[in-house]
């Protein structure tokens, strides 16, 4: 990857730099259920750059190996990723493993059970910070997770909460796969145009927002997605402008995405 191909981001960064800005930016992996090379090479990455991981464990799928693993990579931070990560949309709906089909009962001692689980596997190393499958939780359940014990809620961009409110948002907002396209890596040009018109967007309002969260599956990732990781890393991490954000400072004021 040249350098060229990542200028427009840089020199969009060098513009939040001279008006002051800084720019946040965190991670976020789904899926995470087992040891494997994939999740090596996640944290080795976080290692090489360091920056802290927000690990999305499915819980009643995680497997007992992945304490141990999870005690040498200190830079992956484990949170909720849903109970099952199944799908119980109607069909013809988007998928959804909390939608507004199911009980607030259910959806409840569900939720509890599998915070148990992650949490007698994991102990207190798990960030109170719930990630729902697909990006997707119905707004009367969200409204309850406080209830429930977390602080926090990840998603992709544009989730709101409904009028019942729920926990501090902390949205992602560019996804680093293409799952329409057979799920693969998106092109790097892409990639990059969306992240700067992103940031420009953001520069150009008033109080517009400054944390900026990419989205990663490591058990899907190809080569092209990997090799986006590492040239977005190595190209901005030491940027003026830019602050490698660990995940667990989300949780407090003015760090919500």
């Amino acid at each position: 990857m040249t350098a060229s191909l990542w200028s427009p981001l840089v020199a969009e960064l060098d513009r939040w730099q001279e008006t002051g800005r800084r720019l946040r930016l965190w991670l976020r992996d789904d899926d995470a259920a087992a040891p494997s090379p994939a999740l090596d090479r996640l944290a080795a990455a976080a290692e090489r750059y360091a920056a802290p991981v927000l690990l999305a464990v499915i819980p009643m799928l995680a497997e007992p190996a992945l304490a141990a693993t999870l005690r040498d990579k200190p830079l992956l931070r484990p949170c909720q990723h849903g109970c099952w990560h199944r799908n119980h949309a109607p069909a013809g709906a988007k998928k959804s493993e909390f939608g507004p089909e199911r009980s607030p009962r259910d959806v409840d001692a569900e939720m509890t059970e599998a915070s148990q689980r992650l949490r007698a596997l994991l102990g207190e190393s798990i960030l109170p910070i719930f990630v729902p499958p697909w990006n997707r939780i119905d707004s009367g359940h969200a409204a309850r997770l406080s209830t429930l014990g977390f602080q926090g809620l990840s998603c992709f961009r544009d989730h709101r909460h409904g009028a019942a409110g729920g926990p501090r948002l902390l949205n992602t907002h560019v996804d680093v796969m293409d799952w329409h396209g057979g799920r693969i890596g998106r092109a790097h040009a892409e990639l990059i145009a969306e992240t700067t018109g992103l940031l420009a967007q953001w520069r150009a309002a008033p109080h517009g927002p400054d944390t900026l969260g990419l989205l990663l599956h490591h058990r899907d990732h190809d080569d092209t997605a990997w090799a986006f990781l590492d040239g977005l890393l190595a190209q901005i991490s030491n940027h003026p402008a830019v602050t490698l954000t660990d995940p667990r400072n989300l949780l407090q004021p003015g760090e919500a995405s």
